[in-house]
């Protein structure tokens, strides 16, 4: 006995198109398999074009998980300061550092051992944040925008711009 129930569009995650569930029985036994397939209908929905890796987002860059609105803006302030970077080298950084959380806090390494913990998208130390903020951005370490332009900024005198740096610094 097979059973099809297809999952609405507007319910449905994109990558699943429809699912199947097959109810089998045999011998007293049963066993399901869950099957993914696209009808012929689901199969000639149109899909979106895919956005531009570094497209400007809709959202504030105050508001929450809004990493793309965060490095545009601190791409704002850089270029108005003269500081180098690109929205790939910041994206690669912060991924890897704090996987988009601006409230991010290493408690481990030695700088947390010290007692100046790395913090921010980033993982800036609160020394360094101060000898190079940027004028304009918050006083705020975790600030998204100010960790960013702060980081950039060390990365520009250290390294020669943060497109440099691809491991910890």
């Amino acid at each position: 006995m097979t059973f099809s129930t297809p999952i609405t569009a507007a319910a449905r995650p994109t990558r699943f198109k429809r699912a199947t569930v097959t109810v089998l029985a045999a011998a007293g036994l049963a066993g399901a398999a869950l099957t993914f397939a696209p009808s012929p209908a689901q199969a000639a929905e149109p899909t979106a074009a895919p956005k531009a890796a570094h497209s400007v987002s809709t959202k504030k860059a105050t508001d929450g998980n809004n990493v793309d609105g965060w490095i545009n803006e601190a791409l704002k302030v850089m270029k108005a300061k003269g500081i180098p970077g690109s929205y790939e080298g910041l994206h690669r950084n912060i991924m890897r550092e704090s996987s988009g959380n601006p409230n991010a806090v290493n408690g481990y390494d030695v700088n947390a051992v010290n007692g100046t913990p790395s913090k921010g998208l980033l993982q800036v130390i609160q020394p360094t944040f101060d000898a190079y903020h940027v004028a304009g951005t918050s006083k705020s370490l975790t600030d998204p925008v100010a960790n960013i332009t702060a980081a950039a900024n060390y990365a520009a005198d250290r390294y020669g711009s943060i497109d440099n740096v691809d491991s910890a610094y």
